[in-house]
């Protein structure tokens, strides 16, 4: 996966749909399926102290039935918001104006979402598995994998430290642009292909 340079835009349609306003919310975009880790990240979020909303984004993959375990467990909270699957203008205010991004995976590839939010300039949140810290590498901020205890214990910290958000915000999209740019995917596909074709000629 390669990533481009994005513009952040203001919140327009996702005030008028949501009553989402920049800053005020942190963001789960991706598909609603268990190995995300959003059951960890609801029990999390019910356990600390913040008035920023919990916004997540994304649709079922291939049934209903996870998604409606999820909504069941956030019951009436009144700060945790269901937006279903989003594209287009919402998809790309909701990266622009959240104040930080979240993904507490337990398993992963390379999540695009991911590289998405940082180029965006998001501060990031993930868990250490290895596909999404080797991504943040210092430019974000991990929790153990699985672990609600520790999931919840680093969302507070970026709810109370805005500072630290913005620091991380600061050198995000540079970063990831720079480590994940399309020239140096392709550049990195063709050297995987010449070791190949290296390797195939010596076994003949």
């Amino acid at each position: 996966n390669g990533v481009n340079v994005f513009q952040r835009i203001p919140a327009c349609e996702i005030t008028a749909r949501y009553g989402l306003t920049p800053d005020e919310y942190i963001l789960f975009l991706s598909r609603l399926v268990p190995e995300k880790g959003l059951k960890n990240l609801i029990l999390a979020y019910q356990q600390i102290h913040t008035e920023k909303k919990l916004v997540i984004a994304g649709g079922g993959s291939d049934s209903e039935e996870f998604e409606a375990e999820m909504k069941k467990l956030a019951g009436t909270h009144p700060k945790i918001l269901f937006t279903g699957f989003v594209q287009g203008t919402v998809l790309e205010e909701l990266y622009s104006n959240a104040y930080f991004y979240v993904l507490p995976s337990d398993l992963e590839g390379l999540p695009l979402s991911l590289l998405e939010a940082m180029s965006y300039g998001n501060c990031c949140l993930v868990s250490d598995l290895a596909e999404c810290a080797d991504v943040i590498e210092d430019k974000g901020v991990t929790f153990r994998k699985g672990d609600v205890k520790d999931l919840a214990k680093k969302l507070q910290l970026l709810c109370d430290r805005p500072e630290l958000v913005e620091q991380y915000r600061t050198e995000a999209a540079d970063f990831v642009c720079r480590k994940y740019s399309w020239d140096r995917m392709a550049e990195r596909t063709m050297e995987l292909y010449r070791k190949s074709l290296k390797t195939g000629r010596k076994r003949k």
